[in-house]
């Protein structure tokens, strides 16, 4: 097949494009490279540096090749920043897949994996948290992605663009090839590590009252090559599941001071913590029921924390990019 992956060269793009390769599709990758990094794009790919907001070079992009079906990866995603920025969220996330859509219509291609977040739930009704669970998002990172889903909804019944929805938790682990590489890292699993390792002199730890065991937020966390093989078996799947959403999760949760202790067992060195405010737009706790992926897609998580910690710590040590 022959398939669009935007945000590419971003940290789940890398890892899709990757499992994608080694099955022979033929790629091309969308990536405005603000968060991605160009040696991270697969070597096979056609790469097209565009921002999904600049319809023209979208447009042009799409004509260089027929496509198959397209993988939509590419958005701002930084809780605490959408809170304080607001307007560029909604311009990226939601125009941008706006402008994404038009494309595919424009070009007759009908079919879309979209990647969705578990911020789309917001505060936790209930634990694990099902596709059923109320939807109340409480940052607009959230609302921009719940709002793409009912976008999704709405262009399958006017053009019959067909699509798979997936509510990622919290994505972490790497490969051999692919790992987290940001500019600015906010995620806990590699800022941990790089305490470890001495590159910053200790982890800030936001919050310590939430209505949690030990009072730190509680997230669950999903190997990157899992939810890889998830958009794998969705594509294969799709015409049969067309207009689902999924969640991609292990079912267990993680508080921030368990992952802490985690990774000082495995990598046997303290890792040096300090406490700071909570920060605005962090649900408690987020953890995921999977029962309905396992059902429809043949899906399970099959990786564990400590393949997460290790992956990602090996990768850390000898980044490819």
């Amino acid at each position: 097949m022959n398939i669009l992956i935007t945000g590419g060269a971003g940290y789940i793009g890398s890892v899709v494009a990757e499992l994608l390769e080694q099955q022979g599709h033929r790629l091309v990758v969308v990536d405005d490279l603000r968060d991605g990094q160009r040696a991270a794009v697969v070597p096979s790919a056609a790469f097209h540096r565009v921002d999904l907001c600049d319809l023209p070079a979208l447009r042009a992009a799409f004509a260089c090749q027929p496509l198959d079906a397209v993988i939509h990866l590419a958005a701002s995603a930084n809780v605490p920043d959408s809170v304080v920025n607001p307007l560029a969220y909604y311009a990226n996330n939601v125009q941008g897949t706006c402008n994404l859509l038009e494309c595919m219509r424009e070009h007759q291609v009908k079919r879309i994996i979209f990647s969705s977040t578990a911020a789309c739930y917001g505060d936790p009704q209930y634990l694990p948290m099902d596709e059923k669970h109320p939807l109340r998002p409480v940052n607009p990172y959230g609302q921009s992605k719940l709002m793409d889903e009912q976008i999704l909804r709405d262009c399958m019944a006017a053009y019959g663009i067909r699509f798979v929805a997936f509510r990622y938790f919290c994505a972490a682990g790497a490969t051999a090839a692919h790992g987290e590489s940001r500019k600015c890292e906010t995620h806990l699993i590699p800022v941990v590590l790089d305490q470890a390792l001495g590159k910053r002199d200790k982890v800030r730890v936001f919050g310590r009252e939430f209505p949690t065991p030990d009072g730190t937020g509680v997230r669950d966390y999903i190997h990157v090559l899992d939810i890889a093989r998830a958009h794998v078996l969705a594509l294969a799947r799709l015409d049969q599941v067309a207009g689902e959403v999924f969640n991609l999760g292990t079912g267990a949760g993680y508080s921030v001071l368990e992952i802490i202790a985690a990774a000082g067992r495995l990598l046997q060195t303290p890792v040096q913590f300090e406490f700071a405010p909570a920060r605005p737009g962090d649900p408690p706790n987020l953890t995921a029921a999977c029962a309905k992926a396992q059902q429809q897609l043949g899906w399970t998580a099959q990786h564990g924390l400590d393949d997460i910690i290790r992956s990602a710590h090996a990768w850390r040590l000898a980044p490819a990019y």
